[in-house]
C-alpha cells in the first residue's frame, strides 16, 4: 500500500514538473524585452451599458505572447510578432529639450490579452501600459492622442450581442464606459465619437463627447446596410459592399441632407481624407479592382494607376498621399467579398499615392524585404507623416515602417 502512495506522489512531481517545463517553455520568454507598467490587474465585463464603471471579476493573463520587437531592415520593424488587434494609433512628442529629438509612440492592444503596449520608434522601448484583461477585441477605435480606445467585442448568448466599450490606455479602472450595445459601426475623432444603429427600418447615426456624453441623432435614413466616418466638417455614409450589388457613397451635412458622391459601383468602398476634400474609392468592374479619387467639391473623377480595396489604405494627415497595400498578382475571386470573409488573401507592396501630382509610387517591396507575404489592413500613419504602421491580415503580427 505504501509503495502504492509512493507511485501516486511521484506521478503527481511529474505532472507538475512537465507543466513547469512546458510553461517555461512557452511562455517565459516571450516577454522578453518588454517593460510592464503597473496595472489594477482586473479583468473585462461580459456585456454592459451606458456610462457604468465595470466591476473586476478577475486577474489579469501577465504573460504574452507578442514577442519583442524585431528590426527586419533599416527602416522597417516588426514590432509584434503575435496577433494584435487591428486598429492602431501613431502620436508624435515633442523633443522636452535642445539635445532630444521627438519621438513617435506606437500603440496597440494585443488580441489574445487584451493589453494596451506602446512602442517608441527612435528608443525602440515596447511597454505594455495596461494589463486589464480583455478577452474578444474584434476592433479598436482610438482617439488620436491615444489616451482611449473604443474597443468593440461579442457577448451574451451565441456571442449576439455587440459591446463598445471606452478602454483608457493605462488600464484605469474608473475611466472607461460603455455606448450602447449592438451598434454597426463606429468612427472616432480628437472631440467626439459617431456611431450608427441599424435595424429593419433604417438606420440613425448619432454623436457622443469622447466622455460618452451629450448624445445627440445627428441624421437618420431609411437604408439600413451602411458603413460611416467623418469626412472633415461633413460625415461620409456608404452602403456595405458586396461584388453583386451596386453602392452608393454620400456626403451627409450637419443639417442631415444627403448628396451622392461616389456610386452606383458594385464593390464600392469609400475614405474620405481628413479634410473631407477627397473621397477614395475602390469597386469591381467585371473581375477586376478598380480604384479611383473624387474631389468631393467638383464632382471631378480620377483614375489611379494602382488598385486596391480602400480598407486597405490610409490617408495623411494633411491630405497630401495615400498609403495603399496593393496586391502584386491579385488571385480569382469576388471582391472584396472574398477578401473580407477571408476566402482570398493577398501579397502586397505599400504604395504611396501623390494626390497633387496624381501618381502613386512604390514605398514599401515588402515581399522583397521582409522575404514574407503581406496582406495590409488596419494602416495608420503619424501627423509628421513620418511612420507608417500596418497589420499582416495573414498572422496578425505589427509593423512599422520609416517614411
Amino acid at each position: 500500500m505504501q509503495r502504492r502512495y509512493l507511485y501516486i506522489a511521484m506521478g503527481i512531481l511529474v505532472v507538475i514538473g512537465g507543466g513547469m517545463l512546458v510553461y517555461f517553455f512557452f511562455f517565459a520568454g516571450s516577454s522578453a524585452g518588454i517593460a510592464v507598467a503597473p496595472g489594477d490587474g482586473t479583468s473585462f465585463p461580459t456585456a454592459g451599458q451606458g456610462t457604468n464603471t465595470p466591476a473586476s471579476n478577475g486577474s489579469a493573463n501577465t504573460t504574452s505572447a507578442i514577442g519583442s520587437p524585431v528590426a527586419v531592415s533599416a527602416r522597417l520593424v516588426k514590432i509584434s510578432a503575435g496577433p494584435v488587434v487591428p486598429g492602431e494609433v501613431v502620436t508624435n512628442k515633442k523633443a522636452t529639450s535642445a539635445s532630444s529629438s521627438p519621438e513617435t509612440t506606437i500603440t496597440f492592444i494585443a488580441r489574445e490579452s487584451g493589453n494596451v503596449f506602446s512602442y517608441l520608434t527612435g528608443a525602440k522601448i515596447l511597454t505594455r501600459t495596461s494589463n486589464k484583461t480583455v478577452p474578444g477585441i474584434q476592433s479598436a477605435s482610438w482617439l488620436p492622442d491615444a489616451s482611449v480606445a473604443f474597443v468593440r467585442y461579442l457577448s451574451g448568448e451565441n456571442f449576439g450581442t455587440i459591446n463598445t466599450y471606452a478602454l483608457p490606455a493605462n488600464g484605469s479602472a474608473g475611466g472607461g464606459f460603455f455606448l450602447s450595445q449592438n451598434l454597426a459601426d463606429i468612427a472616432v475623432s480628437s472631440t467626439n465619437v459617431l456611431t450608427l444603429a441599424s435595424g429593419v427600418t433604417g438606420s440613425t447615426v448619432s454623436l457622443t463627447r469622447t466622455d460618452g456624453t451629450r448624445a445627440t441623432a445627428v441624421f437618420s435614413t431609411p437604408l439600413s446596410s451602411l458603413r460611416v466616418s467623418f469626412a472633415g466638417a461633413q460625415y461620409l455614409a456608404f452602403t456595405k459592399p458586396s461584388s453583386t450589388l451596386p453602392g452608393t457613397a454620400f456626403l451627409v451635412d450637419s443639417a442631415g441632407r444627403f448628396s451622392r458622391v461616389a456610386g452606383p459601383r458594385n464593390g464600392l468602398v469609400a475614405l474620405a481624407s481628413p479634410s473631407g476634400k477627397w473621397l477614395l474609392t475602390s469597386y469591381t468592374l467585371g473581375t477586376a479592382m478598380q480604384m479611383e479619387l473624387v474631389n468631393t467639391a467638383t464632382g471631378e473623377t480620377v483614375p489611379l494607376p494602382v488598385a486596391t480595396i480602400a480598407d486597405k489604405c490610409v490617408w495623411a494627415a494633411d491630405d497630401s498621399v495615400v498609403y495603399c497595400g496593393v496586391p502584386v498578382s491579385p488571385p480569382a475571386a469576388s471582391y472584396p467579398d472574398d477578401w473580407y470573409q477571408g476566402a482570398a488573401h493577398f501579397s502586397d507592396r505599400i504604395w504611396k499615392i501623390q494626390i497633387a501630382g496624381r501618381y502613386a509610387q512604390l514605398a514599401l517591396d515588402f515581399p522583397k524585404e521582409a522575404e514574407d507575404s503581406l496582406d495590409a489592413i488596419a494602416l495608420a500613419v503619424d501627423p509628421a507623416n513620418t511612420t507608417l504602421v500596418f497589420v499582416n491580415k495573414n498572422d496578425g503580427s505589427l509593423w512599422s515602417y520609416s517614411l
